[in-house]
């Protein structure tokens, strides 16, 4: 996610709501050695992988109401990590929130950090799982996780129901579900915010997490100094109403760069050919089973192709351009009637969504916060149709819901510094998104970066601008002409990648 030219003086202090000074807040080691920031008492940890590679980092818990507005009713306890800036560090830390929603921050923050080492020069980064993810009271479905993205297309509506209850049951007996949603996310954050004891945040929301920044901005703006949006879900959005059509535009144009590849198209044809021809044999069924190699296990495997293997494929190898450039090479194959590639690509595939997603976190916010969601004829005709409206509907018929701000679908105003920035051929939340969002804002700026796909933070120069941002609480002027170097990345022409 981020990087440089920050200005290195130090920072003796912050101008307060009411004019006055207030002295820089960064976390201290008491009389017992133990290391606070603010009310917070954290311990040494690491972040990431078990195999010595991990992130170093000071943990803590934070206890929180699971109903803000019954504060003598149950606690939960929430995670907390810090990432302490590598030298003198300004009051105001860096927040970074995951998307999903259901995804943990403090879980995918490894692939982040090296992004963000010009933001540490002088600021914490401080992450906090969301309530029902990660290591904040998780609230995970494992009875549905045999419902992986594959078998959307084909499973039966009273068993998917009877699994959702299953879970809704027992989650419930810890947990009242109606209290996991993004209200209760972002008064986490500012009882987070009021624990350590500083003024103001830097907020830096990814997809889902962008509607939780805009949220916690909206309803704190006196705490909210900067926020940067990475792959925008404005307020308006209703979460996978929009999701088919999407996909379409962004498959369609990725498929055109294979046609206009000489290589790829003397090779591989026209993949949107392809994928009518594949997609109609998947649909009509009858295949026999196809032995293959299970690429997470190293096991053989025999599984039945069907069409929920190739939505799924095409639903999350879109995110990324580096992933789109394997699925013509993947059609052409599967159109010859090898359809090995396809199956191995799915099973890593459906692995690693099981694992990420808190899914009763997950219904929770989509429950609550997007009844709108609604089965459009003019969705029938895309590849994904309305499976997912109807997979969502299905379960959010059955679980508890809260309470939505009557201001939720609001667009965010005022003069806050706001930065967005979108990948050109995002499959979930298109640069139009972030176009929406900036016409509110006088000090906004949206930047779309060339070729890419969901979630840029990481990518090019946009570390760098991101420091910057941060540093300076100054999008206009950012100089942002390094973005022009991206490239799209060049589909596959044969199964040893492009041709120069």
């Amino acid at each position: 996610m981020p990087k440089p030219l920050l200005l290195s003086s130090l920072v003796l202090a912050l101008t307060a709501c009411g004019g006055q000074a207030e002295k820089t807040v960064i976390p201290r080691s008491d009389a017992n050695g133990d290391l606070r920031y603010g009310g917070l008492v954290l311990k040494p940890c690491a972040l990431g992988g078990d195999r010595g590679d991990g992130v170093e980092a000071q943990c803590a818990t934070l206890q929180a109401p699971e109903n803000h507005d019954a504060p003598n009713g149950r606690k939960i306890a929430l995670a907390v990590a810090m990432i302490p800036a590598r030298s003198q560090t300004r009051s105001d830390p860096l927040v970074l929130i995951a998307g999903g929603p259901g995804q943990s921050i403090i879980e995918s923050y490894p692939m982040l950090h090296p992004a963000l080492e010009d933001v540490r020069r002088n600021r914490n980064i401080l992450l906090m799982d969301a309530r029902g993810t990660g290591g904040s009271h998780l609230l995970q479905c494992d009875e549905l996780t045999s419902l992986d993205e594959t078998t959307i297309d084909s499973e039966d509506p009273a068993l998917l129901r009877a699994l959702t209850e299953r879970c809704r049951d027992r989650l419930a007996k810890t947990s009242d579900l109606r209290f996991y949603a993004t209200a209760e996310h972002i008064r986490d954050l500012d009882l987070l915010r009021a624990t350590i004891g500083v003024e103001q945040l830097n907020l830096a929301g990814i997809s889902y997490g962008t509607r939780v920044a805009q949220q916690y901005a909206a309803r704190f703006p006196k705490h909210t100094r900067t926020v940067l949006l990475d792959s925008v879900a404005p307020n308006s959005l209703v979460l996978g109403q929009e999701h088919a059509q999407n996909l379409d535009a962004a498959i369609k144009r990725q498929f055109a760069s294979c046609v206009a590849d000489a290589a790829c198209k003397r090779n591989i044809g026209d993949p949107a050919t392809l994928l009518a021809k594949v997609r109609g044999t998947l649909q009509a069924g009858n295949l026999a089973p196809v032995r293959y190699r299970d690429p997470t296990s190293g096991e053989w495997r025999e599984e039945v192709p069907r069409f929920g293997h190739l939505g799924a494929l095409l639903r999350f190898y879109a995110y990324r351009p580096e992933s789109a450039s394997l699925l013509p090479l993947i059609l052409h194959d599967a159109a010859q009637g090898r359809y090995e590639s396809l199956l191995s690509q799915s099973r890593a595939l459906s692995g690693d969504i099981g694992d990420s997603i808190a899914l009763g976190m997950h219904l929770s916010v989509s429950c609550t916060e997007d009844p709108e969601i609604a089965i459009r004829p003019e969705d029938d005709a895309t590849i994904m149709g309305n499976d997912i409206v109807e997979f969502i509907q299905a379960q959010c018929a059955i679980w508890p819901k809260g309470k939505r701000d009557p201001d939720f679908r609001t667009p965010l105003r005022g003069d806050l510094p706001l930065l967005a920035i979108s990948g050109e051929l995002d499959p979930v939340t298109p640069p139009r998104y972030g176009d929406e969002v900036v016409k509110t804002l006088p000090k906004a700026r949206h930047l779309v970066l060339p070729g890419q796909g969901h979630s840029v933070l990481t990518t090019g120069c946009m570390p760098k601008l991101f420091a910057q941002f941060v540093e300076t609480a100054d999008a206009k002027n950012l100089d942002a002409e390094c973005l022009k170097r991206l490239k799209p990345t060049p589909p596959f022409a044969g199964n040893y990648g492009w041709e120069p």
